[in-house]
C-alpha cells in the first residue's frame, strides 16, 4: 500500500508512513464520526487534525519565558494588582449564557 503524502508549510510534500492506532468506546466512534462528516472529513482526517491541534495547544501552553530582575518586579507587581475590569465587562460577565435559557 503506498503511503500518502502531506503537504508542509513549506510547500514541500512529506510522506504519511507512520501509524497511529488507538481503540474507543463504539459511541465515541460514532460521535467522532458525526463530526467528521459534517466537516467534509474523513474519520482518520478529523482525528488528527483534533488531535494536532490539541497538541500544540497543550504545548503553547506550557511556554516558559525568562526575565531579568527588573522586569520579574514589575510582572509580580502587574500580577499582584490587577487592574479593575472596565463596565463593559461587569455588564458581560452578569449576563446570562445562552445556553442557561
Amino acid at each position: 500500500m503506498m503511503a500518502r503524502a502531506e503537504r508542509h508549510e513549506s510547500g514541500r510534500t512529506a510522506r504519511k508512513d507512520d501509524v497511529i492506532q488507538i481503540r474507543a468506546m463504539a459511541g465515541t466512534k460514532a460521535l467522532l464520526n458525526r463530526a467528521a462528516a459534517m466537516r467534509g472529513q474523513k474519520l482518520s482526517e478529523f482525528m488528527l487534525e483534533s488531535a494536532r491541534r490539541e497538541a500544540e495547544n497543550a504545548l503553547l501552553d506550557q511556554r516558559s519565558f525568562f526575565l531579568d530582575d527588573e522586569a520579574h518586579e514589575a510582572f509580580v507587581a502587574l500580577l499582584d494588582a490587577p487592574p479593575a475590569p472596565s463596565s463593559k465587562l461587569v455588564d458581560l460577565m452578569a449576563r446570562k449564557p445562552a445556553w442557561d435559557h
